[in-house]
């Protein structure tokens, strides 16, 4: 081990010949994006630190602040500064660093190592070109060596290179050099990577960084700053037929009378007279005028930011998609529904059934948890099936179902709209970030959400409450299997109807029969199957008829909504809590579900290994445990009573 901590450039180094050819750098470089990643300890900022000095690329001053009296520099405390500001309870995701060589520029994303910010790596990989992957030689590869890896192929990132750190205190050892490389390549083939260039390189001494070791002799590929350079940067060939447009801004008609839509350009080319769709709508017309900003640029291509005008007014809004339409055959999928790898980013777990707001582009949408598919293992990079969650920092692919179609397109194909985030909407915190595998068309035919309009009856709702008498409710019973739900809304709907008000009593079972008879017992089913019984429910209290609804609906998100269909149509709703014990259900169990349950036969029971949040703030609550049925149903009467929906 060497206590040498700076070496000093010869006239020949290459940070002498950077320096001198800087004069010579054209207006026009290339931008090459690069993100870095490695564990804590790994040498990351050092190795930062020695690319900007070996490139010439920091402030005289900034130098002179980490240079001791005896010209030793701590090249690790180049980024000091972003440290001090995050322990200021500053929050930055990934910092960036700018470098340089004579031929190209580069842009550098430094994102912390430690697992807990993983979700940093996802952010700065999800544009770059090159990941650097961090190896300390005396450990190898880690836990997060391999997500990080798997990270970079999830988001795109086309090249991965290795630089293993600290080869110096393993004697510069060749031997162990050829032995990370080979787990290097086991690890390119298991996270489906072309190839993970190892280099070694030692950051404290700059032995293979910038300029190239004598003391690897036995090293004859490229430097870390030489492979950088030789990447080469390969624009894809646009094509028209394969235009994607999100717009993100609609702005008022001008003097001509016509609206123009500004967005970026993700993918194809778009030029005046071009035929166009818009999507979801999938109303079609032709491109009248175009600005790119750029009067050399008649034609927008990729990634260019344009505003458009369209021959016809048609309506457009923010988060629709332009797209060509010189054919079908390239139009992107209408999805309701996607199959997606996720990185959880937030404290609390992801369980199927969950509900999130999912943003793509300039669209947002809510989306369920239909199922939990697959988990990654970043020890094994094996994959679990069927994981129960996903926690903090997991990576796991899932089936989200939209409450409206999304414009979307694998993420292979396109990066811009084959990714998205995922919101929570209480706190508005970014939970996840996802690629679409695979958007499926879960409606019919070419027919979208936008296609299919709300057509309000010819008669008012209170021409027709007052011509029948009869003003429309829900009653919504929530609570555990067996907890008397049932008995209870029975006891109701005779009540009402002996007095003469019609009402309807939606049963769970009897919903399964037809309605949601083509769905199952997954927990997004289940979510879905409530959706569908608060929005029939609504139709009933819309048309005067007290709807009974009897459900287990064991989460809020759940019930909310129902309650939220009806609040939006001015519509009672009233929530009763069936508090009836767990030990109490089980000991009824008319179906034997407990029973089977227990027996492990059963899997996913409300109530025994499947949870029940309990309302918080429901309108009534009441345990059926020896109660007077009668008495029970008579509570609710009294509540639809107080509310006017019944005389007295």
């Amino acid at each position: 081990m060497t206590d040498t901590v700076t070496r000093e450039p010869s006239e020949e180094s290459t940070h002498a010949k950077l320096a001198s050819a800087a004069a010579d750098v054209t207006p026009r470089r290339q931008i090459l994006r690069l993100a870095t990643a490695g564990s804590v300890d790994d040498g990351k900022s050092t190795l930062i630190g020695r690319i900007l000095h070996d490139t010439g690329s920091l402030p005289t001053d900034h130098l002179a602040g980490v240079t001791s009296d005896d010209g030793d520099i701590d090249l690790a405390a180049l980024s000091d500064g972003l440290r001090a500001e995050r322990e200021q309870g500053i929050t930055i995701d990934v910092a960036y660093r700018f470098f340089s060589s004579p031929t190209r520029s580069y842009v550098l994303a430094d994102t912390p190592g430690h697992e807990r910010y993983t979700r940093n790596t996802f952010t700065g990989a999800s544009n770059a070109h090159v990941a650097v992957l961090l190896v300390d030689a005396r450990k190898g590869l880690l836990r997060q060596t391999r997500r990080h890896a798997r990270i970079a192929t999830l988001v795109g990132v086309p090249h991965i290179v290795a630089a293993v750190n600290k080869i110096d205190l393993v004697d510069f050892s060749a031997e162990r050099f050829a032995e990370l490389t080979a787990e290097l390549d086991e690890l390119a083939t298991n996270v489906g990577a072309a190839e993970i260039t190892a280099i070694p390189v030692a950051a404290k001494l700059g032995d293979n960084v910038v300029d190239r070791s004598p003391n690897t002799p036995w090293y004859t590929g490229p430097t870390l700053l030489e492979y950088l350079e030789a990447i080469e940067l390969h624009a894809p060939n646009p094509v028209a037929r394969e235009l994607r447009v999100p717009i993100q801004w609609v702005s008022r008609p001008g003097p001509d009378g016509r609206r123009s839509y500004t967005g970026r350009v993700a993918a194809g080319t778009l030029d005046v007279g071009d035929p166009v769709v818009v999507l979801p709508s999938g109303s079609r017309t032709t491109v009248t005028a175009l600005d790119t900003l750029d009067p050399d640029r008649p034609t927008a291509v990729a990634p260019l930011s344009v505003s458009v005008q369209l021959a016809d007014d048609i309506d457009v809004g923010r988060g629709d998609v332009i797209v060509s339409g010189l054919d079908d055959a390239h139009l992107p999928v209408a999805a309701r529904e996607l199959l997606a790898t996720v990185c959880w980013l937030s404290e609390t777990p992801l369980h199927a059934g969950d509900r999130v707001a999912l943003k793509q582009g300039a669209s947002t949408v809510r989306a369920t948890v239909q199922a939990l598919e697959r988990k990654l293992d970043p020890e094994t990079l094996l994959e679990q099936v069927g994981p129960s969650e996903l926690a903090l920092n997991d990576i796991g692919t899932l089936t989200l179902r939209t409450s409206s179609v999304v414009v979307a397109d694998p993420y292979a194909a396109n990066r811009d709209t084959g990714a998205f985030i995922l919101i929570d909407e209480a706190s508005n915190d970014t939970v996840g970030a996802g690629t679409i595998l695979e958007p499926r068309e879960v409606i019919p035919g070419k027919a979208t959400r936008n296609d299919i309009k709300w057509h309000p009856s010819a008669l008012s709702r209170t021409e027709r409450w007052t011509k029948t008498g009869q003003r429309g409710a829900t009653v919504w019973l929530t609570g555990l299997p067996a907890s008397g739900k049932s008995t209870v809304a029975v006891a109701l709907e005779r009540e009402l109807v002996n007095r003469a008000r019609v009402a309807y009593l939606v049963d769970g079972d009897n919903i399964r029969h037809g309605i949601s008879d083509d769905l199952g017992f997954s927990p997004g089913d289940r979510a879905e199957n409530i959706r569908r019984v608060g929005h029939l429910a609504r139709l009933f209290a819309d048309a005067g008829v007290i709807a009974i609804a009897s459900m287990v609906s064991p989460l809020r998100s759940d019930r909310e909504i129902a309650r939220e269909l009806h609040a939006a149509a001015d519509l009672d709703f009233i929530e009763v809590h069936v508090s009836t014990p767990v030990g109490e259900c089980e000991r009824r169990d008319p179906k034997g579900l407990y029973e089977r349950a227990r027996r492990g036969e059963l899997k996913g029971l409300t109530g025994v290994d499947a949870p029940y949040e309990k309302p918080e703030n429901p309108d009534l609550r009441f345990d059926t445990t020896g109660a007077d049925i009668a008495e029970l149903a008579g509570r609710v009467v009294d509540e639809l009573v107080r509310r006017g929906v019944l005389a007295e």
